[in-house]
């Protein structure tokens, strides 16, 4: 195991430290397990499998532009213009 240190609310400290004492275990073996559950459901796309999925889109979409590949910084430009409006 590796070490390491963190900073918790007082309301989380106290939680825990109280959850801790009525299971029976360490508030680490509890942050451990809080750890365990996040990285579970956070699963982290591999570069071969995001590779994959870009590979796959190449060719999936059509804008109907038939000047952007030689204007794409005009179209940009216009696209970034139409988000400063929005916000």
């Amino acid at each position: 195991m590796k070490r390491t240190q963190i900073q918790l609310t007082e309301a989380q400290f106290f939680e825990l430290k109280n959850l801790s004492s009525s299971r029976n275990t360490s508030m680490a073996e509890l942050i451990r397990q809080a750890v365990d559950s996040f990285l579970d459901s956070s699963p982290v796309i591999s570069r071969d499998e995001r590779k994959r999925r870009a590979i796959a889109a190449v060719g999936q979409f059509h804008s109907g532009l038939g000047d952007l590949a030689a204007d794409h910084d005009r179209y940009l430009e216009g696209a970034y213009a139409d988000d400063d409006d929005i916000h």
